[in-house]
């Protein structure tokens, strides 16, 4: 086996998440595409490895092929702020424990901004400061970034500098929002040019070749397989004997609510209700649901949610 610039046998790898970026393209494939659900770090990180294994050296042995830093960078909401917000502090803390579980140090600064309009300041400077200052003491033989912004072509020039080479994990795709808006999401161009393994990751996970490949799939949080009849309910005791529970709305959100469901309120999303369309339910509703587990956070929430007879 060829050595690496290291003069070693092993090929060391950098992971650097603009967060944001990563959220928003996670949101995408749980509540858009169809495979309806969230990326995976474990998955994630798997592949990375699978890839610079393929790519350098012609083939290189995949444990020889090590993550040995990975940093997350994204603004976030203050406690204070979080804590107005229905489990936005539950939330943070069980992603942070996802992404301590595989290694991941992450990096927040708080979003500024007053009421609503809170944005992100500083994020990609201190993710490229770190990034190149870790490249440059830890020697990275690979940097991979997880990034769409064009204002990372410094960066990357100064890492090529080092003698390390960049993946970038790129997704395009478009789609219309619940409010018949056209969204869509692009990586800079100028920035796939100057890398030395642009990974276009959309047109893997959609090529029909691949998508039902194992390294492919592993790339998703696992389905938790349905609840069998009658398990429902003898897991909570509230059941109607058919796997189906019976409450009210509790609070309604944009796009999600809680339905009333002791000792904890139970999370849905607008994508669980059948029989009703869900800009048309109203606190105080009277609902029949199932009970899943969010692929995340592993949280009980409310599945096949509709309007009860």
């Amino acid at each position: 086996m060829p050595k690496n610039n290291n003069g070693s046998f092993l090929t060391k790898i950098g992971v650097f998440y603009d967060g944001n970026y990563f959220y928003h393209v996670s949101n995408y494939y749980n509540y858009v595409h169809g495979r309806k659900s969230r990326i995976s770090i474990k998955g994630l990180h798997d592949f990375i490895r699978y890839k610079v294994s393929e790519l350098e050296g012609g083939g290189a042995n995949i444990a020889h092929c090590q993550i040995v830093d990975a940093h997350y960078f994204r603004g976030r909401l203050s406690a204070a702020e979080a804590s107005n917000k229905s489990n936005q502090l539950y939330y943070d803390r069980v992603f942070d424990d996802i992404l301590m579980s595989e290694g991941v140090t992450t990096h927040y600064l708080p979003l500024r901004g007053f009421g609503s309009r809170k944005t992100e300041k500083g994020v990609d400077v201190w993710l490229a400061l770190e990034a190149f200052e870790q490249s440059l003491y830890k020697k990275f033989d690979v940097l991979v970034l997880i990034a769409a912004d064009g204002d990372y072509v410094p960066l990357i020039r100064k890492v090529n500098s080092l003698g390390t080479r960049v993946m970038v994990l790129s997704w395009e795709f478009e789609f219309v929002d619940d409010y018949g808006n056209n969204r869509s999401t692009r990586t800079s161009q100028s920035l796939l040019e100057e890398v030395t393994y642009p990974i276009a990751m959309h047109t893997l996970i959609d090529n029909p070749e691949k998508r039902d490949t194992y390294v492919i799939k592993n790339l998703f949080v696992p389905k938790t397989p349905p609840a069998k009849f009658g398990e429902a309910e003898s897991q909570s005791g509230a059941g109607n004997g058919n796997g189906y529970h019976t409450s009210t709305i509790f609070s309604l959100k944009e796009g999600y609510g809680f339905i009333a469901y002791p000792p904890n309120n139970l999370f849905f999303h607008y994508s669980e209700v059948e029989n009703v369309d869900f800009n048309e339910l109203r606190v105080g509703d009277p609902v029949k649901f199932r009970i899943g587990v969010n692929d995340e956070t592993g949280q009980d929430i409310a599945i096949d949610v509709s309007l009860a007879e």
